[in-house]
């Protein structure tokens, strides 16, 4: 639930920053489309970065080691 959840709130942030780049920065369709082009792959990143960080560590590839005490 969690991670469904939070890509969607990736989503909104996505379609919320490129609707301000558009708003905020118009100058042209060239400049728009780069700025678009950055926005949105910031977000994916962003997005990318938090999604392979939750899942690793729902399949850690080292176990931790239990003492016996």
């Amino acid at each position: 639930m969690g991670f469904l959840v939070t890509t969607i709130i990736f989503l909104l942030a996505g379609v919320a920053a490129s609707l301000s780049t558009l708003l905020c920065c118009n100058r042209g369709p060239s400049t728009n489309l780069f700025h678009l082009t950055l926005v949105n792959t910031a977000v994916i990143c962003c997005w990318m970065m938090y999604a392979i960080v939750y899942l690793a560590q729902m399949k850690p590839l080292i176990n931790p080691i239990l003492s016996g005490e």
